[in-house]
């Protein structure tokens, strides 16, 4: 196991890498000059080629990017140019809502989309299957922007139930991690009624309802660890495209978080928080996938790790 963990983490590096040099080249290439941008457009020529230079961005490019590589690699991930603090300090400082807002959507998800599944798949009723399908379609198909604002008219300006800014407790949680969870519930709901309808028809479970186990025995005893590896799978991808998805929830509903400091960060054209933000994103991303691969071996025993 930890041969494999030693590996998986060497296999990150060149990913890592990767990521960097994407991201560096991209928000170079976006349109928009950052010393223009804090200068003003009264600014002259002189005072954005000093600017420019305090900046170090007057460099050649890939000086630019090894500058930034060595950085990171020490654990600095720049300096903010509209701000002027250390990027990973407002990182760290932002950081911790949208992990919580993301944990939030990753558990609801798992939990509606696993037990609706379930429901679909071994009760045998058409009408609750078409009733589950009808809650994937729906799931995927309206995007979280709506979903969002659709909870907020509803069980907050109509009903009153939730408040939508954000505060302390658990309440102005629940709407941001619906909207931003339901399109993963349905996923794995899909998931989940596909995985154990596959499972239930093997020999296994024959043999099992042979010898005079009841369905819910045998699902819960038998079927469900090896139905839930593909749902794990589909869990672990679906946690970086809910981090990334919290830009939108945390702008519907005003929640601080790197959601809407990335936006503000690609606005003002700031180059360091925008590569420290998705460096950041990517590490996590990373870590969650090993975590996964690792949770295999304690759903199915014959998964050998080399």
């Amino acid at each position: 196991m930890a041969a494999y963990v030693l590996k998986r983490l060497a296999l990150a590096v060149p990913a890592l890498f990767g990521v960097s040099l994407l991201v560096f080249s991209m928000s170079h290439l976006v349109p928009g000059d950052p010393v223009a941008i804090m200068l003003g457009e009264r600014a002259t020529s002189a005072d954005m080629a000093r600017l420019r230079a305090q900046l170090g961005l007057d460099r050649p490019l890939h000086v630019q990017y090894l500058d930034f590589v060595g950085r990171a690699l020490h654990g600095d991930l720049g300096t903010s140019i509209r701000t002027g603090r250390p990027v990973l300090q407002e990182i760290a400082e932002q950081f911790p809502a949208t992990l919580v807002l993301t944990l939030a959507a990753v558990f609801l998800a798992a939990v509606v989309g696993v037990l609706t599944g379930t429901v679909a798949a071994t009760s045998g009723r058409r009408l609750i299957g078409g009733a589950v399908m009808t809650f994937v379609l729906l799931g995927i198909s309206t995007p979280t922007f709506f979903s969002g604002l659709l909870l907020i008219i509803v069980f907050s300006l109509y009903l009153s139930w939730l408040p939508v800014a954000t505060g302390g407790g658990l309440a102005p949680l629940v709407l941001p991690s619906v909207a931003l969870g339901a399109p993963a519930a349905a996923v794995l709901a899909r998931v989940t009624r596909s995985s154990l309808l596959e499972e239930l028809r093997k020999d296994y479970v024959r043999t099992a309802f042979a010898k005079g186990l009841r369905l819910d025995g045998v699902v819960v005893r038998h079927v469900w660890k090896n139905a839930m590896i593909p749902v794990v799978t589909i869990l672990g991808l679906q946690f970086g495209g809910l981090m990334a998805g919290a830009v939108i929830v945390e702008s519907v509903f005003a929640r601080q978080g790197l959601g809407r400091y990335t936006v503000n960060a690609i606005n003002a054209r700031d180059f360091p928080q925008i590569q420290g933000t998705v460096l950041v994103v990517a590490v996590a991303y990373l870590f969650v996938n090993l975590l996964v691969d690792v949770f295999y071996a304690a759903l199915d025993p014959r998964i050998k790790y080399r």
